[in-house]
């Protein structure tokens, strides 16, 4: 069952998030830290009562996926248009649980949540090497946005 996340799923949530982290580090540990989460326990509880952040989990019996998301508007821009986008600021499936279309159930669920809020669109980010996430996304009808480039020096 997907549902909106709350305290009791925070340890469940860091665990992902520690699994999140790993690969980022395995991918580009000239950026990412090892041994380490994007949230603390602090910082999740302070999420979770964010409304314009909301959290979605996969419930089993134990957190086996989760969505961070984060609502925003454009507002008055002279150039941009005034829409609302959901950004998924991270997806996660438990590593021992992929394949088992968790992912898509999660994906789905945060599309249907946006469109019923009368969101434009859906964004995020992937790292250009994590291919894995790239062809979910693609599969799930996401389409490159716009392109990060960098310069290591």
């Amino acid at each position: 069952m997907i549902r909106k996340a709350d305290k009791n799923d925070i340890p469940g949530l860091m665990s992902l998030l520690r699994q999140v982290a790993a690969v980022h580090h395995s991918l580009r540990p000239d950026l990412f830290k090892g041994g380490t989460t994007k949230y603390s326990e602090q910082e999740l509880t302070a999420l979770l009562a964010d409304d314009s952040a909301p959290i979605f989990v996969y419930d089993d019996g134990q957190i086996l996926g989760h969505a961070f998301c984060q609502v925003s508007r454009v507002g008055s821009s002279r150039l941009l248009q005034d829409v609302k986008t959901l950004y998924i600021d991270d997806i996660c499936v438990d590593e021992q649980q992929r394949g088992r279309h968790i992912g898509q159930a999660l994906y789905e669920h945060v599309r249907r949540y946006a469109s019923s809020i009368g969101c434009h669109n859906i964004t995020l980010n992937v790292w250009h090497d994590n291919d894995a996430a790239l062809h979910f996304y693609r599969s799930m009808g996401m389409r490159v946005q716009k392109t990060c480039m960098e310069m290591t020096l």
